[in-house]
């Protein structure tokens, strides 16, 4: 129980808001990306400062309250918010600066990577991010961080400088590669659980401003034919090139034809960020495939190309994810997917492969928390719908394509895709060699486990 002194004296110590059950905009602070969770937190903390993170923290564990940690923006399995407890929300931190001079940016832990787009793109320089603008830095950064520059560059995480923490026990720390270097490695890859970052300090490099970007619309009839040019074509792409596949039903995109609207299809997501000339002709093997319905790859602002695919994930419909990490994609996983694809529950429903080798395979497995340096792909079976009628059978296509593509996979998954349900795959899919060391690290900053609405690494405890 707590007092309404309590919550006063707490109150009273924030810079930020604090919202309430009885308060007239709860509802709308409750709200999460996901629309499959509907949680009531106790106490909403809008952060706008350190100051406010550490005081919510230290209320959290004096009161022993569940506590869930929320960015900037969505997560698929909800874990930004909990029921009955506190949630801190960093939406009220928003500051960016960049250091052009020393390639390097700053930014706090309610940003969206859109925003950081925006800051960064102003000289010429980018941090390799994820493929949604609207993706939250602080979630899509501490489970490893994949998009259009990961071949080139490696994942977000490989290019994190230091980070500002509030522990488990409201001290306020640094961790770099100098400063709490246990730490360090911990929050590369292992997510939330070892304090609140409050900004991250990036490695820049020279983007665009115009990369070789766009999409080829071929018609699923072509699929495997498709798919197997393609994977023989990435295996042999230099690290500048990266090329997603999309499978899903054709939305009403206005360079498609409208017959084709609604209707299966496999799209190549390409991105090239390097010499313009090069671009053409690494690009040029892609656009050979088949006979596309639509191919608009060309010369495109690196920015516009990381909100192209923004109006697919908007907040307010039902999302439920399953993944798979794969070294190839081999002729038995095609006709999984194949056949997946031909019984989609709804038409938000899509499978998309993601493109990394390149310089995540130049990393050392125990370099990082993250371990997953020998894969190729990750697979987002991402089912999305809108009536709670559904939930049924769009999870249950979801688990049995993941079930179906399971022999053919290596057993590790990305955090980051990973549903609220899988908290088995923890230990050995997310984190296999490197979880002991976590959990370890975890006793050592969270011994109490406070931060444990997330994909929960234990403390771990001397027998």
């Amino acid at each position: 129980m707590l007092s309404d002194a309590a919550i006063a004296a707490f109150k009273g110590s924030l810079r930020g808001e604090l919202i309430q059950p009885h308060d007239q905009g709860y509802d709308a602070a409750r709200k999460v990306f996901n629309t499959m969770i509907d949680k009531r937190p106790r106490l909403i903390a809008r952060a706008n400062s350190v100051a406010d993170v550490i005081s919510a923290v230290r209320f959290g564990r004096e009161q022993n309250l569940p506590v869930a940690v929320r960015g900037g923006g969505h997560s698929g399995p909800g874990l930004g918010t909990v029921d009955d407890g506190l949630v801190i929300w960093l939406s009220g931190m928003k500051g960016i600066r960049v250091d052009p001079k020393a390639s390097t940016v700053r930014v706090d832990g309610g940003c969206t990577w859109g925003e950081v787009d925006h800051a960064t793109h102003a000289f010429g320089l980018a941090v390799p991010t994820g493929i949604i603008s609207t993706t939250g830095v602080g979630g899509l950064t501490l489970g490893g961080g994949t998009g259009h520059l990961t071949r080139q560059y490696g994942l977000t995480i490989d290019n994190l400088l230091s980070a500002d923490l509030v522990l488990a026990d409201g001290k306020f720390v640094t961790a770099s590669k100098d400063e709490n270097p246990d730490l360090f490695w911990a929050i590369r890859g292992g997510g939330g659980n070892f304090g609140v970052v409050t900004s991250f300090e990036f490695k820049l490099h020279s983007v665009g401003p115009q990369v070789i970007a766009g999409l080829i619309v071929h018609p699923f009839s072509a699929a495997k034919e498709v798919l197997r040019e393609y994977r023989r074509l990435v295996a042999e792409a230099p690290d500048e090139l990266c090329c997603w596949v999309v499978m899903r039903k054709a939305p009403p995109l206005p360079f498609l034809p409208q017959d084709v609207h609604g209707t299966e299809v496999l799209v190549l997501a390409l991105c090239y960020a390097g010499d313009p000339a090069a671009g053409e002709k690494a690009v040029a093997p892609f656009k050979a495939i088949g006979k596309p319905i639509a191919d608009v790859v060309g010369p495109a602002p690196f920015t516009a190309w990381q909100t192209a695919v923004d109006p697919l994930l908007t907040p307010g419909e039902r999302n439920y994810w399953k993944s798979h990490d794969f070294i190839e994609i081999s002729d038995g996983l095609i006709e999984v997917l194949l056949g997946a694809i031909r019984t989609l529950p709804s038409p938000q429903c899509e499978v998309f492969m993601g493109n990394l080798g390149g310089a995540v395979n130049r990393v050392a497995v125990g370099a990082t928390a993250y371990p997953h340096r020998d894969i190729n792909f990750v697979m987002n079976v991402h089912t999305r719908w809108s009536s709670p009628s559904e939930d049924k059978v769009c999870v249950a296509w979801a688990r049995a394509l993941y079930d179906a593509a399971a022999p053919f996979a290596t057993g590790g998954v990305y955090v980051n895709f990973m549903p609220d349900d899988e908290a088995q795959r923890v230990r050995t899919g997310a984190y296999g060699p490197n979880y002991d060391r976590l959990s370890k690290i975890k006793a050592k900053y969270d011994p109490k486990n406070l931060f444990r609405t997330n994909q929960n690494v234990a403390p771990f405890v001397t027998a």
